[in-house]
């Protein structure tokens, strides 16, 4: 686990929108979301449309974090609402999707490439095209309609019908997944 004080201090810089901060956070504390809301779901596509949702709305909400608590704390909080929330939800049946969290969207990432960038752009297309099959389905997809139809976020959360904080943390999440699978060769 990293020190407290390199977790505050990416804390403090992802308040001021630095996008290496909120990978760093992403990274540090992705295991521990997923291996909660997989311990309490026993699905992984729930636990990590959980997930995905959890960082979302953390970052989205990362100005009201209180540093007097964990934030691997207030993460799990999060989460923890909303699983509630989805089991309420499937229980209420599918009504619309509705997204409680999210019109006023702070920018979680910016537009300047990161190393995970760098390494699948050098990458030959079609050794690229076979390491993203390796991906997930919807990590493919976001994948496919950021880098090679170059929408924007939000044309890939029109596309998708999510929120745009959603597709920043899934796009983040799959490039990370690509990077490691590239790596890894």
């Amino acid at each position: 686990m990293e020190k407290p004080d390199s977790i505050l201090e990416n804390i403090r810089k992802a308040k001021e929108g630095n996008q290496i901060a909120f990978s760093f956070l992403l990274d540090t504390f992705w295991n521990d979301v997923y291996g909660f809301q997989l311990l309490r779901t026993k699905n992984e596509n729930d636990a990590e449309d959980i997930t995905i949702r959890t960082f979302s709305k953390a970052f989205d909400r990362i100005s009201t974090y209180d540093e007097s608590y964990e934030f691997r704390t207030w993460l799990i909080t999060i989460s923890k609402n909303l699983h509630v929330d989805l089991i309420r939800k499937r229980k209420r049946s599918v009504l619309d999707e509705m997204d409680t969290h999210g019109d006023a969207v702070k920018k979680v990432l910016d537009e300047t490439p990161s190393a995970e960038d760098q390494l699948i752009t050098e990458q030959n297309l079609a050794n690229l095209l076979q390491d993203i099959k390796k991906l997930k389905p919807h990590y493919q997809k976001v994948i496919n309609l950021r880098y090679f139809n170059e929408l924007s976020y939000a044309e890939i959360a029109n596309e998708l019908n999510e929120p745009v904080n959603n597709v920043k943390v899934k796009l983040l999440r799959a490039k990370k997944l690509l990077a490691k699978i590239i790596a890894e060769k």
